[in-house]
């Protein structure tokens, strides 16, 4: 297990400081903000911990209000609305410096048996079919500008192979759609409700990327302001997420200076685990 995993389950292990109260740091204090998967993934744990061991949860609702200070702790206060026979319900607020910074509502349910069908995995190429490692380096990167070079070659406890790096080596307007092979470099075993956090961690990444495919922009454009709104999570089915899964990904429009990405999560072998949807803030800087 590489160090920057160890880091990220550490980041998720939050601390009880009260009953319904828990206490969360961030690993990386290097960035101007906090990372809003951690965020995501932090109050999903805090809302895990006050539901029984046996109810998972199946959808959460979040919404970003604030920027995180990465250098102060985040308190997650957990308002127990509702625990019924089936489904139990929670609303988290992450707060900073006597502030809320972020809200999130999730529910759980007891495994049940009913009707199951899905939408068929996209047929692209398998991760190890698509540059990555030192191949990667050598016939992409040195080509992309640096801030994207330096964000591709930092270490992250999710590993990323995209099928396609064409928007960040052109200005071309391109199909708002992206594929990318996911996965946690480190075997965390089979916990569901571990995994579900750190699938939800990995689910605010590249999404706003997409939403600017159409425009021949990406992230690390100067010319925009870009950041999370709000994010919605369906966890259809357990999920691995030590093992490989593809995460396909539409914008299906963008206006009012916001975007919405859509996603959904596949094992290898074509199960649908999860859909996303997150709407970002995609704003032309002014005087660029």
């Amino acid at each position: 297990m590489t160090e920057a995993v160890e880091k990220l389950l550490e980041t998720l292990d939050l601390e009880r400081i009260e009953e319904n109260l828990f206490r969360g740091t961030s690993p990386d204090q290097s960035w101007q903000r906090v990372f809003g998967g951690q965020v995501i993934a932090q109050a999903l744990v805090a809302a895990q911990r006050t539901v029984p061991a046996d109810r998972f949860c199946h959808s959460l609702h979040s919404y970003f209000m604030r920027p995180g200070d990465p250098a102060t702790p985040i308190i997650y206060d957990v308002d127990r609305i509702r625990d019924g026979g089936s489904f139990t319900t929670r609303r988290v607020v992450a707060i900073q410096h006597g502030h809320a910074i972020f809200s999130l509502s999730a529910s759980f349910q007891k495994d049940e048996e009913g009707l199951d069908h899905q939408a068929t995995m996209p047929d692209v190429p398998g991760p190890d079919e698509v540059p990555h490692g030192e191949d990667l380096n050598e016939t992409i990167l040195k080509r992309a500008p640096e801030a994207v070079r330096r964000y591709w070659e930092r270490p992250r406890p999710i590993e990323f192979r995209p099928i396609s790096f064409d928007h960040y080596l052109t200005t071309d307007k391109l199909e708002p759609v992206q594929r990318v092979w996911v996965r946690c470099p480190g075997e965390i075993g089979d916990d569901r409700a571990l995994n579900a956090a750190v699938l939800a961690y990995l689910s605010d990444m590249t999404l706003l990327d997409t939403s600017l495919f159409a425009h021949g922009l990406s992230v690390f454009d100067k010319r925009i302001q870009a950041a999370s709104l709000d994010h919605a999570m369906w966890f259809h089915r357990p999920v691995r997420v030590s093992d490989w899964l593809l995460y396909a990904q539409d914008s299906p429009s963008s206006s009012g200076a916001r975007g919405l990405t859509r996603g959904s999560l596949y094992s290898a072998d074509g199960i649908l685990t999860a859909s996303v949807a997150q709407e970002g803030l995609i704003r032309p800087r002014r005087g660029a």
